[in-house]
């Protein structure tokens, strides 16, 4: 077995990963809140490590690739799978163009959504390529397509910091996610997912994730509870929503709740779509957009507002942060 290929970054963090100490510090990504440091347990991260070895039959004669950050808990984990198996691990300076050449055969590799379409078009490099694990963001539906037609297996990712990274997989083409070794499920009274995690020391977590609980080992998740939007006692996924629209909207936007003096809550639209690529004038372009929701969504779906702006609400990382109300 050929010997692995480190950056700096990752040559420090494994450095840092054999010292003595028990906890490894880690940074949130602030998708679902404002970025935290976060203390982990060096055994909570080898038992993860370990359940995704076993779910890939990844052992010492494996490779794994990973392009992303060490900074973050998902490059971070790819380096401990690496360690606790023994294998090889090649590690590429961070970018949206991933695989820069061919590795021979790589058995897993791990991606944000943004590096999709590169690595679709870059087969020939990927032709050793056999299992994808995409998280950090939801796939849109072009996304999912690429994946889906493409010749390695991929798998979406669910899970958080705090669970040394995901405790379930979504196979492309499915809209189930399964447990991961170690791992069961269980809804709470407002329908959200707890995780029951015996190998890990969190043990019991409550998310704020709404899902169709399928069974213990398997759920189809809704959206955030956060951002429901609770529209004259009717419950509207946000999520959901964009998902719909996603096939036909160009531009990058979002669906948040705003206050409606006789529902409650109503759905807006909001569509970043800057002036210098605009192709009409701002009153036809929210003609336009409005007749597409009135083509996909529901009645109980159609925004009341539809919002036309230069940027959408971003966190420190470049995710899309939507309004909350008051639940």
């Amino acid at each position: 077995m050929p010997e692995s290929i480190l950056s700096e970054a990752f040559a420090e963090f494994m450095s840092e990963w054999r010292r003595p100490s028990e906890m490894i510090e880690a940074h949130s990504s602030g998708s679902t809140g404002a970025p935290k440091t976060i203390l982990l347990k060096k055994s909570d991260m080898r038992a993860s490590a370990e359940a995704t070895n076993k779910r890939f039959g990844i052992g010492s004669d494996s490779a794994l690739l990973c392009p992303l950050s060490a900074s973050y808990i998902a490059g971070k984990m790819m380096a401990v799978r690496a360690d606790e198996a023994g294998c090889r691990l090649i590690t590429e300076t961070p970018s949206n163009r991933p695989y820069t050449q061919d590795y021979g055969v790589v058995d897993l590799m791990a991606i944000v959504p943004s590096m999709v379409e590169s690595l679709c078009r870059n087969q020939n490099a990927a032709r050793g390529l056999q299992n994808v694990i995409v998280g950090g963001a939801p796939l849109s539906p072009a996304q999912e397509e690429m994946l889906a037609s493409a010749p390695w297996k991929s798998f979406a990712t669910y899970g958080m910091t705090e669970t040394c990274s995901h405790v379930a997989l979504r196979p492309i083409g499915s809209d189930l996610y399964e447990a991961m070794p170690g791992v069961n499920f269980a809804v709470d009274s407002r329908g959200c997912l707890i995780v029951n995690a015996s190998h890990l020391s969190v043990g019991t977590l409550i998310t704020n994730d709404l899902v169709d609980l399928i069974s213990p080992t398997q759920f189809r998740w809704l959206g955030r509870f956060d951002n429901v939007i609770n529209s004259g006692g009717i419950k509207l996924f946000p999520e959901q929503i964009e998902r719909k629209l996603a096939p036909h909207i160009r531009y990058p936007f979002l669906i948040q709740p705003m206050m409606h003096p006789k529902w409650g809550e109503a759905v807006e639209l909001m569509v970043e779509a800057p002036s210098d690529t605009l192709e009409l004038n701002q009153p036809e372009f929210s003609a336009n957009i409005a007749g597409i929701c009135q083509q996909v969504l529901s009645k109980y779906e159609q925004p009341k507002n539809i919002l036309i702006v230069n940027s959408l609400p971003r966190t420190a990382n470049g995710k899309i942060r939507r309004r909350t109300l008051n639940k």
